[in-house]
């Protein structure tokens, strides 16, 4: 059997970080954790939002493709600066549309 010896402990230390560096950077690109999330639609369609309407009701009229309402609900926060959600009778909203 071999036995190998340490020459430099700076290039034997170097060599380690580099590595363990790669694969850390491999491993996160594999898992997807350097990924970032946004939210962008190509098309809008105003919405006049009627008395006793909610986020809800507007977002469940408006998935045609049946996906889950929590995450419509979030996209039309998100396209129109709603941070608590709240609409009010005769406001406007942009919603997203899906094809």
């Amino acid at each position: 059997m071999r036995k190998y010896r340490v020459k430099s402990k700076f290039r034997f230390t170097l060599f380690l970080v580099i590595t363990i560096l790669v694969f850390g950077t491999v491993f996160s690109m594999l898992l997807g954790t350097g990924t970032a999330n946004s939210v962008s639609f190509d098309q809008f369609k105003p919405v006049k939002v009627e008395s006793g309407e909610t986020l809800w009701t507007i977002a469940k009229a408006n998935n045609p493709h049946n996906k889950d309402i929590r995450s419509v609900i979030y996209e039309i926060k998100e396209l129109n600066n709603l941070k608590s959600g709240e609409i009010t009778a005769g406001q406007k909203i942009l919603i997203p549309v899906y094809n």
